[in-house]
């Protein structure tokens, strides 16, 4: 008989299995029938294990991800917290139920539930003005700054484009968060405020920065002492310098060179409430147990049901696979809702160096799911995740893991598409106006601040002069466009750089752009605007 080498209340069961506390995923209730009965009623739940199993082995197989974790818990009990593969490539220690990953972007829903607690508390309300509990706080757009409230800060409609500012924390920078904050002044607006949808991240620092203006305590503290530890989180850290002291760690991966490698951990503390958070499934189940529960002892239901109501409206991506289109798509508070098959789903995906997570709730089955790999491929989790959820749903059995390695490679393949054809247009003749040392100098942008080039010995260097990783060479590619190749190959963010002239016949100002259309949206170099400093 199989083993399903997990945690679970079915102790019966789980003897008929050959473990202890163990189960698998499975809508089940343990009945008082016969030890026959609860033979096969164990087979069948092993079976299921026993596909999990594979599910994952081939998804950590065909994305090339050396570790993932998955929690599955239904009706408030834990189903499944289990490890699987290696924390690092090259070495044997397992991935178990307590390796700590990085959450990135699912940390923005604790963020949510401290503020929902000084809701609670008639400490704060959703729709108060930001600029009347942070005074310095200020937008590009003065309207925006005065009326700007705090769920604005929550549901990415700000009018800032995708990922607008994010160069200030990633990769890792120098700035504090008061200094990220008071600079997202200089941020110019993509659309009109509250008009669509673009994902930030800096808002929500901002956001864990009332926590302090309110309580006294730093959002850090008041996340350990109000969520942590009354869940019994034990594993689980808010700083970097916590994660690095842990013992059972999954190393972040990368690709450089189209090969995984082992890369080192990023330090974003200064915008922590964006992504800060460090767990593992174990802690993760309790998380998921209490968000089911609509807030358990930490937060109202009320509260809950404001987070999981539709605030921003998302577009339907109709690009996909037809069982993936949603037929209503939103953002909540901290939360993406959507419907699959019928259900409301309540999710989130998270991204940061060398890993990626997934957190999918479905909240009429009382199901939650969540996943964990310290390897930047987005397919291994979407496709463990909806396994789970069809095994939960009875739908008809689809290889996601096939699904999304194809989606994959169709992405990387239009990526290279793209990156192929504007070299096959570029005119590989052409000069540049002036001779290489006069692109030399200091270069401002009003919110990240310096970009430094500097000529050596008839070659240009590039550095992102807050950010220690952006460092690199500038190529000539036409004209008065560079391209800047950083000399950390993992980063996968090449960019052109383009000088124009002044009227004097001198550089004057540079703009940036992404290369490739796959370099994630973090590196905002679009919403650079570089004067030369004279």
């Amino acid at each position: 008989m199989s083993n399903c080498s997990a945690i679970s209340r079915y102790g019966e069961i789980g003897k008929l299995c050959g473990v202890g506390a163990s189960a698998c995923p499975g809508t089940w209730k343990r009945p008082p029938y016969s030890r026959l009965w609860l033979l096969l009623f164990a087979t069948s739940i092993c079976a299921a294990q026993s596909n999990l199993d594979q599910v994952v082995e081939r998804a950590r197989q065909e994305f090339e991800v050396p570790g993932i974790a998955v929690a599955v818990v239904k009706d408030g009990k834990v189903v499944l917290a289990k490890g699987y593969g290696v924390r690092k490539l090259g070495e044997t220690a397992p991935v178990t139920a307590q390796s700590l990953f990085r959450l990135a972007s699912n940390t923005k829903a604790f963020t949510v539930a401290a503020l929902a607690m000084l809701v609670d508390e008639g400490k704060l309300h959703w729709d108060d003005r930001v600029v009347d509990i942070l005074p310095g706080f200020q937008m590009y757009d003065p309207y925006v700054t005065r009326e700007m409230m705090v769920r604005d800060l929550l549901t990415h409609r700000s009018g800032l484009g995708l990922g607008a500012g994010d160069l200030m924390f990633w990769p890792s920078t120098d700035f504090t968060r008061d200094e990220i904050i008071r600079r997202i002044r200089f941020l110019k607006p993509a659309t009109s405020f509250r008009s669509g949808y673009a994902y930030d991240n800096l808002l929500y620092l901002v956001a864990g920065q009332l926590i302090p203006q309110i309580t006294g305590k730093s959002w850090d503290v008041f996340v350990r002492e109000r969520i942590f530890a009354p869940l019994g989180m034990t594993a689980t850290n808010n700083s970097t310098s916590a994660l690095l002291a842990a013992k059972d760690v999954a190393t972040p991966h990368s690709r450089a060179a189209g090969k995984v490698v082992p890369i080192a951990h990023a330090d974003h503390d200064n915008n922590a409430p964006a992504g800060a958070i460090t767990s593992c499934v174990a802690d993760l189940a309790k998380w998921m147990i209490v968000q089911l529960n609509h807030g358990g002892n930490l937060f109202s239901a009320t509260q809950s049901k404001e987070m999981w109501s539709p605030q921003t409206i998302l577009p339907i991506d109709e690009s996909g696979p037809k069982a993936l289109q949603p037929i209503f798509n939103a953002y909540g508070l901290g939360w993406m809702l959507r419907d699959y098959r019928g259900h409301k789903m309540v999710y989130h995906t998270g991204t940061l160096a060398g890993y990626v997570s997934r957190t999918t709730m479905i909240p009429d089955l009382n199901l939650g799911v969540v996943v964990l790999t310290n390897q930047e491929e987005t397919g291994a989790h979407a496709a463990i995740a909806w396994t789970v959820v069809d095994h939960y749903l009875a739908a008809p059995a689809t290889d996601w893991v096939t699904v999304f390695h194809d989606l994959a490679k169709a992405e990387a393949a239009r990526g290279e598409a793209e990156v192929k054809k504007a070299a096959g247009s570029r005119n590989a003749n052409s000069r540049p106006s002036l001779p290489v040392a006069a692109y030399a100098g200091r270069y401002r942008d009003p919110w990240y601040g310096d970009v430094a080039i500097e000529e050596r010995g008839g070659k240009l260097t590039i550095a992102m002069t807050h950010t220690k990783q952006m460092i690199g060479e500038l190529t000539h590619w036409q004209y008065d466009t560079f391209v800047a190749r950083w000399n950390d190959r993992t980063l996968g963010a090449d960019a052109f750089v383009t000088f124009t002239l002044g009227a004097d016949g001198t550089i004057d100002t540079a703009t940036m752009s992404p290369v490739s259309p796959l370099t994630d949206f973090s590196f905002d170099f679009q919403d650079l605007s570089l004067k030369r400093v004279k």
